[in-house]
């Protein structure tokens, strides 16, 4: 039996080889990649499951994140994104990637990105829902050195404890610190790296009339909540323009009215400090990742996002209907008025 299938695979390849060979190249050629990215909206993804709070109440509709799909350019992709008007093509020149930079680096920062976007969604949710929330500690941390201006001992991850043996509780402090010194100044910085305290000297620059030290910084707060909540995403599934569902969601079940009204709501953009909902980039593919998961909403940042999404909804005659929403509490406002 098996000898047999033997004879018949080979005398099939020697009559059909010419076939087989061309197939062959045909998937090469296919597969040939090129410096393109082909992106498109992903879908939807519902976050109840990842927000959990103590005695939360059940909604009839649901908020989610809208992502989106990135396929590898190959000649294939490419000659498809001509024909799949959803499919749009992305030179991979317009990637910028920072050089001499570690996966270890990259991936702190991811980790902190989507930690200081839950804990901002935590505060303004429970901040508008009148529920008891307390601020436990705040740490700044390094996340982009700027060496190619500055010659800084600072490096990426470490904690700013003080500078000059002051210690601030916001960044705006730290800036204004800064812009008391004068160019040639320098400063001492107390920081922890792998959790050994150390001073370091760093030199005040001035740039377009700003006072620099050559450091990006990010910081992250820390509160405790009642009742409590667990917040579970992985950095895969959601970052800082997952910040106004996340804070929406957290804050529907905090409170007895239903925010969704049954309805399955979309969306995008930061939670800034100040509970303004921040620009995000790639919105036109949220947007489609929406419309792909059948999502009757979409939530979209006021301004440029908005105009992108309003007219990028009009040239696709997409069904799903836009929010526009500038802040926090306009964006609970106007989901109150759904019906």
């Amino acid at each position: 039996m098996f000898k047999r299938f033997i004879n018949y695979v080979i005398s099939f390849i020697k009559e059909e080889y010419k076939f087989l060979l061309l197939l062959i190249l045909l998937l090469i050629i296919c597969e040939y990649p090129i410096n393109y990215y082909i992106t498109t909206g992903g879908g939807i993804s519902d976050v109840s499951s990842r927000i959990i709070v103590a005695k939360k109440k059940k909604s009839s509709g649901s908020f989610n994140i809208s992502y989106v799909e990135e396929l590898r350019g190959t000649l294939l992709t490419y000659g498809l994104s001509y024909i799949i008007p959803t499919w749009e093509r992305e030179s991979a020149d317009n990637y910028k990637y920072v050089e001499d930079e570690s996966v270890e680096d990259i991936n702190f920062r991811s980790d902190l990105d989507l930690k200081v976007a839950n804990s901002t969604a935590t505060y303004w949710a429970y901040t508008l829902a009148n529920k008891h929330v307390k601020e436990i500690s705040s740490k700044i941390y390094v996340i982009m050195i700027d060496n190619d201006k500055y010659n800084n001992p600072l490096k990426i991850q470490d904690e700013l404890i003080s500078i000059d043996g002051n210690k601030f509780l916001s960044l705006d402090e730290y800036k204004n610190y800064i812009q008391t010194k004068s160019k040639g100044d320098k400063v001492i910085i107390r920081a922890k790296r792998k959790n050994k305290e150390k001073n370091l000297s760093c030199t005040v620059y001035e740039d377009d009339n700003k006072k620099l030290i050559g450091v990006g910084l990010q910081m992250l707060k820390e509160y405790k909540t009642e009742p409590i909540v667990k917040i579970r995403f992985k950095k895969s599934e959601s970052g800082p323009s997952g910040g106004l569902i996340t804070t929406l969601e957290i804050y529907n079940q905090l409170t007895k009215k239903d925010l969704t009204n049954g309805h399955i709501i979309a969306g995008t953009g930061t939670i800034e400090e100040d509970g303004e909902i921040g620009q995000i980039g790639g919105v036109k593919y949220k947007l489609l990742g929406a419309e792909k998961g059948k999502a009757d909403y979409f939530l979209v940042p006021a301004g440029d996002n908005y105009k992108e999404a309003k007219a990028y909804k009009k040239k696709k005659n997409l069904k799903i209907k836009l929010i526009k929403v500038k802040n926090i509490k306009e964006a609970i406002t106007k989901l109150k008025k759904l019906k």
